[in-house]
């Protein structure tokens, strides 16, 4: 009897495990984003949509704002792209960093557009000073841009757009889905402030890869439970099954 009641348990643990190991991996937390200076970012989101996220640090002493922005393209050799809008909260009028493959498999670009319309997607200088833009590729055909922006010295938030495509022809973007996800792929992203995401605990040195905010401490969360929901409805259908 003991024998064919450990056999359902062992699946069931097998299972549950399998469930939660997939969507923790699948927050900014667990990510090695490191700055230029091999140094954790203060904090990290776990962006809504497009399966995306972004690291970063405010520096209020001289008014920058250094960023990891991680997303997949929509295809191999798509691309994908981090802004800022500093008129309007959409993708009209944004200043964009965007980073592109022209084929499956070679090393990724990032170049500069300055989006003045939405037919308008060709390379442009951007309105603000930035620094340290670089571009990485990761496993699984994610895409890292990094780079530090000087943002209006007093503000407390910038409005952000981020954005996937899969369109990449001699080497030129072309317009991205329009999904849902697509469409709303905007947020204000604030720094500074009551409201503010907060840091990773402490706000001092922390280990590679931990740094964290209410934004992946919520999605790891849920993801965990929803693991663990499943995980209990295994294991009571297996011993009812044996």
């Amino acid at each position: 009897m003991a024998s064919h009641f450990s056999l359902p348990i062992v699946l069931a643990v097998a299972c549950f495990v399998s469930l939660i190991s997939p969507a923790v991996s699948q927050t900014c937390s667990t990510q090695n984003i490191l700055t230029t200076q091999k140094t954790p970012f203060q904090t990290c989101l776990d962006l809504p949509v497009l399966d995306s996220y972004l690291h970063y640090t405010y520096n209020a002493t001289n008014s920058s704002l250094s960023i990891a922005f991680v997303a997949t393209p929509a295809r191999p050799s798509g691309w994908v792209a981090w802004a800022i809008n500093p008129t309007g909260t959409g993708m009209a009028g944004s200043q964009a960093f965007v980073a592109l493959r022209s084929r499956p498999g070679v090393a990724p670009v990032v170049k500069t557009y300055n989006i003045s319309s939405y037919n308008s997607l060709v390379e442009g200088k951007l309105a603000f000073h930035f620094w340290d833009l670089r571009t990485e590729a990761l496993t699984g055909n994610r895409v890292v841009i990094h780079t530090s922006v000087k943002v209006p010295a007093g503000e407390d938030s910038v409005n952000q757009v981020w954005q996937i495509g899969g369109n990449v022809t001699n080497g030129r973007i072309g317009i991205h889905p329009f999904t849902p996800a697509n469409l709303n792929s905007k947020a204000v992203l604030r720094f500074s402030g009551s409201d503010a995401p907060a840091s990773a605990p402490g706000s001092g040195p922390t280990t590679p890869g931990q740094a964290g905010g209410p934004g992946n401490a919520g999605s790891m969360t849920t993801s965990v439970n929803f693991g663990v929901t499943l995980g209990v409805l295994v294991l009571l259908g297996s011993m009812f099954i044996f």
